[in-house]
C-alpha cells in the first residue's frame, strides 16, 4: 500500500484496492506517504552527516524509490545498512534488489518481538553498538496496539545504543477528522495483514523519545521536518504523520 501511495509499481490488486479506499476517506494520505519518504532522506542524511555510518530499518516493506542504502551509501560511502520486515514476499524481493550490494541486508523479524532483532546473526555481525547506529521506526509503530507495549518495545530496541545514535520515528495521527473517516481508514487497514492502525498523539509519541534529546524542530508535521529548523509546535488539526528524530545522550 505504501509503494502505491508513492506511485511505484512493486505492490499488488488487494494493496491497490485498500489503499484507493484509504484515499477515498483521507485523499491528503498521497501528500503526507510522500512527505515521509523525503522525512527519510533528510534525516538519513543528516545522521550520515554526523559520522553515523549504521543503519537498521525497522519495518521497512518493498524497497521503492531513495531506500536508506541509497541515500547512506551516497552520503557516506561504506555505510552499512539492515532492513527488517516479517512478510516473506519483503524479504524475497529485497533480497533479490540487495543481491549486489554487499554492505546492504535484509531480515526476516517483527518489531513485535525487539530481542528477535537484536540477537539476529546478521545485527550482531554487521552492527557494533559500541558505535552510533541509525535506528529507523518510520510509519510502523501505529501498527502496533496498545496491548503490545509499542512503548516499551522501542525502549528495548533504544538501550544498547551508543550515545550519538539517532532515533528516527514517524506516526500517524488523526488529527481533527471524523469518526466515520477514522472508521473508513482503520477499517480499510484492518481487512489487510498489516491489521488495525492506531492513531496516537503528541504525548504517547513524544514517549517514544525518552532517554533521547529530539533535535532540529522538535516533533512537528512529516513534511515541516528539517534539521536546521527552529522548535515549533506541530499543526494538529491535519491527520498526517507526525515525525522526530532524537539523539541518543
Amino acid at each position: 500500500m505504501y509503494d502505491y501511495y508513492l506511485g511505484g509499481k512493486d505492490n499488488f490488486a488487494a494493496d491497490r484496492e485498500a489503499a484507493d479506499q484509504v484515499v477515498a476517506a483521507m485523499p491528503n494520505v498521497l501528500e503526507f506517504t510522500r512527505a515521509n519518504r523525503r522525512l527519510l532522506s533528510r534525516a538519513v542524511t543528516m545522521m550520515a552527516d554526523r559520522g553515523i555510518r549504521q543503519f537498521l530499518d525497522i519495518g521497512s516493506g518493498l524497497p521503492t524509490q531513495e531506500n536508506v542504502h541509497q541515500v547512506a551509501q551516497r552520503a557516506a560511502p561504506g555505510s552499512t545498512v539492515i532492513y527488517v520486515d516479517k512478510d516473506p514476499i519483503v524479504l524475497t524481493h529485497a533480497r533479490a534488489l540487495l543481491a549486489d550490494n554487499p554492505l546492504t541486508t535484509v531480515i526476516q523479524a517483527d518489531l513485535r518481538e525487539p530481542e528477535s532483532i537484536l540477537d539476529d546473526p546478521e545485527v550482531k555481525a554487521r552492527i557494533d553498538f559500541d558505535r552510533p547506529v541509525g535506528l529507523l521506526l518510520l510509519a510502523i509503530l501505529h501498527f502496533i496496539p496498545d496491548e503490545a507495549r509499542p512503548a516499551e518495545i522501542v525502549a528495548r530496541l533504544r538501550a544498547p545504543l551508543a550515545p550519538g545514535s539517532c532515533l528516527a520515528i514517524t506516526h500517524g495521527h488523526r488529527g481533527e477528522v471524523t469518526t466515520q473517516v477514522e472508521e473508513q481508514v482503520r477499517g480499510a487497514y484492518g481487512r489487510t495483514g498489516a491489521g488495525d492502525i492506531i492513531p496516537r498523539g503528541i504525548d504517547e509519541v513524544m514517549a517514544f523519545f525518552d532517554g533521547t534529546e529530539l533535535v532540529g524542530p522538535g516533533l512537528v508535521q512529516v513534511a515541516d521536518w528539517r534539521a536546521d529548523a527552529e522548535p515549533s509546535p506541530p499543526d494538529m488539526s491535519r491527520p498526517g504523520f507526525l515525525a522526530g528524530v532524537g539523539r541518543v545522550i
